[in-house]
């Protein structure tokens, strides 16, 4: 509160106010959503997360989840109260050790008013205890926890977080974490990061991971199960953990083929993209019906369906190359989705030309002439998709034309200077569609307006001069299959 002279007849006045905290009139709730125009109600305003210490316990076999979430956060105006995000049962709030008020309104917002507000630049911490059965949640028509024979995963985009932790669920606030799970000895509770200790006691077993850099809401998994899981260190000096539910059936051997080979191929993509980012690297397969995969961070989530036809390595540098591009350097807004997708997919292509199978030109073309200009595969903008679009096959593949675009006008030496150089300048951060075109063009010295504006912009098929200037010219029918083009297309699904 700024002080103020008062003339003598407002001191009365002035009397009633000294019995109101200072500054009461300027606190306000926060707001209900993180501001993103596609998801308005996500993550929440008012406060920054910098921790999340999450200790649950979890039956598999009745789904029961309790947990209590210990959240560090930093808040960013006068508060009078604050959302999270999250659907289970709440049964006390603290906010600086005293108890706190709370309440639920909307489809996933639990509104927290605390004791005392909170000034602005107020370090807060927040305990939540709650219980729940995940399954029986549900919010907007769907739910992301998937129930398995033997346990349960908590694995999806752009939402998961709320069936098993409150957050701040938006990529723009992102967080270290300590997951601890307490489940029945003979089960296994997997997560992000490193294993730092297990113990057991009176039937139960307590897995203690820990995420030491900062991880967006959606990115972190939690895995509950009976699992084979592998350990070991990549040749350049990444450790690596993997886990394969025990009843994959047909699937086992070649999701083990695929996903054993995760060292070898974080070695190979540091070679493009710089330095692995986190401390450790690896995947699960659950036993579970869905079809997709996702990037959780450094423990990559893959279906088993998505080695139904044999083992795909595709898949798996995919899902790796967003640990730089999307974990590591994660989008600002969910619009600025094309910095996710379209470089994985073209670090697939790179693997193609790898393997010897097609080069990223032949893919590229190939891409082009598949779809005529009526085709609505060209209506999609991959620089701002629209939430209905966001994982269209579009942002994939025209997102990665882009970026063999953007090669040929740059050359190879500063291209490869661009796809290595933007991971380390915004570590850990978070990046727009906008400044990833800055970059490049700081980097290349070039104006790239136009060729961004083209390939990411523009509703329609790039006409047959732009094409030719990007060298991705061709007719339908005139270009041949890539031989990595099956594998490549088997992976259409990932989200």
């Amino acid at each position: 509160m700024h002080p103020r002279i008062l003339a003598p007849g407002a001191l009365a006045a002035a009397s009633l106010l000294l019995a109101i905290p200072a500054s009461a009139a300027s606190f306000s709730p926060g707001a209900p959503g993180i501001g993103d125009p596609y998801y308005p109600a996500y993550g929440n305003g008012g406060y920054d997360v910098s921790h999340y210490d999450l200790r649950l316990k979890y039956q598999p076999a009745t789904d029961e989840l309790e947990g209590t979430a210990t959240i560090l956060a930093r808040t960013t105006q006068d508060l009078s109260s604050f959302d999270l995000d999250f659907l289970l049962d709440v049964s006390e709030v603290r906010v600086n050790g005293a108890t706190a008020s709370f309440t639920t309104s909307g489809q996933h917002e639990l509104v927290i008013t605390p004791k005392t507000p909170l000034a602005k630049g107020t370090s807060v911490t927040v305990v939540v205890r709650y219980s729940g059965v995940p399954s029986t949640k549900s919010a907007y028509g769907f739910s992301t926890w998937h129930r398995t024979p033997d346990g349960a995963v908590a694995a999806d985009e752009p939402e998961a977080a709320w069936w098993w932790y409150p957050s701040n669920d938006h990529p723009l606030d992102k967080a270290t974490y300590d997951v601890s799970v307490a489940v029945p000895d003979g089960t296994q509770a997997i997560s992000n990061g490193t294993l730092q200790s297990t113990s057991s006691k009176l039937g139960w077993t307590r897995y203690n991971w820990r995420e030491n850099k900062p991880q967006a809401t959606y990115l972190t998994t939690l895995a509950v199960g009976r699992f084979d899981i592998t350990t070991g260190t990549s040749e350049g000096g990444v450790p690596v953990v993997n886990a394969y539910s025990k009843d994959l059936g047909d699937n086992d051997g070649a999701a083990r083929a695929s996903v054993e080979r995760t060292g070898e191929l974080v070695d190979w993509l540091s070679g493009y993209f710089g330095p692995y980012p986190f401390a450790s690297a690896g995947g699960y397969v659950p036993n579970t019906t869905t079809g997709y995969a996702l990037e959780t961070q450094t423990r990559v989530y893959y279906s088993p369906k998505q080695f139904a036809n044999g083992s795909n390595t595709s898949v798996v540098v995919h899902e790796l190359a967003h640990q730089w591009y999307g974990d590591s350097v994660s989008l600002k807004g969910w619009k600025d989705i094309w910095i996710n997708e379209g470089f994985a997919r073209y670090a697939q292509w790179l693997w193609s030309e790898h393997e010897g199978e097609g080069t990223t030109q032949e893919l590229a073309d190939y891409v082009y002439a598949s779809h005529p200009a009526d085709d609505a595969f060209w209506t999609v903008k991959p620089g701002d998709p629209g939430p209905d679009d966001q994982f269209d096959i579009a942002v994939y593949d025209r997102g990665a034309l882009a970026i063999q675009a953007l090669r040929n006008e740059v050359g190879d030496d500063a291209f490869f200077a661009i796809l290595k150089g933007w991971p380390q300048e915004h570590a850990y951060g978070n990046a727009s569609v906008a400044d990833f075109r800055a970059y490049a063009e700081r980097i290349s010295g070039k104006s790239l307006s136009a060729l961004f504006d083209t390939w990411l912009f523009q509703p329609v098929k790039p006409a047959a001069p732009a094409a030719r200037t990007a060298a991705i010219a061709g007719k339908a029918g005139a270009v041949t299959q890539p031989r990595s083009w099956k594998r490549i297309a088997a992976t259409n699904d990932v989200h």
